[in-house]
């Protein structure tokens, strides 16, 4: 089934959410969020990811994302979410403090299953849901509910207290990516 949300200009700023399979917090533990860190790192200085902004919840992401020239944005996303899954598929199924790995195994595997795209798992749902920010009224109110998140759901009280997130970037400490700020 074709998506509704295409990239068209990957050179500007798009707001780029994509979740787990079935809204599962498979990313409820610092290791598998620094598998998402690690990889949004790696797409910054290998892949051509321009990054704005960013948010890794329990059970989904978000970023404010383009490419740099001669890249693709689309494919940067497709390649980021190949490996991704592997790696948390791999950190969930190798960790004995994980009280929660047998289920969420089992619907990797039967989401991949289901899906002809997949060979043995599937971590992330299919659409990303680009969204591109044409002008500064998106791009901030983008930018405020992406960081907004945390806030949102009770974990910190104010969104640059919240590790995983470029708010703290914006606040004027240092985060754990390299962000480029929207004017």
């Amino acid at each position: 089934m074709a998506s509704k949300y295409i990239i068209n200009d990957h050179q500007l700023p798009h707001f780029i959410s994509f979740a787990t399979i079935q809204w599962v917090d498979a990313l409820s533990r610092p290791a598998y969020k620094d598998i998402v860190i690690e990889s949004l790192r790696y797409c910054q200085q290998e892949k051509g990811l321009t990054l704005y902004a960013y948010i890794i919840m329990s059970n989904h992401v978000h970023i404010i994302a383009s490419a740099k020239d001669g890249f693709k944005l689309s494919d940067i996303l497709r390649d980021f979410k190949k490996f991704t899954s592997k790696r948390l598929f791999e950190a969930i199924e190798g960790n004995p403090q994980e009280s929660r790995k047998s289920w969420m195994l089992e619907l990797f595997r039967s989401a991949g299953e289901k899906n002809s795209n997949n060979k043995n798992f599937q971590v992330w749902q299919q659409d990303n849901h680009p969204i591109e920010l044409s002008n500064a009224i998106m791009s901030r109110q983008r930018l405020d509910y992406l960081h907004r998140n945390p806030v949102v759901e009770g974990l910190v009280r104010e969104p640059e207290h919240y590790l995983y997130s470029s708010a703290r970037d914006y606040a004027g400490a240092k985060g754990l990516l390299e962000v480029e700020f929207l004017e």
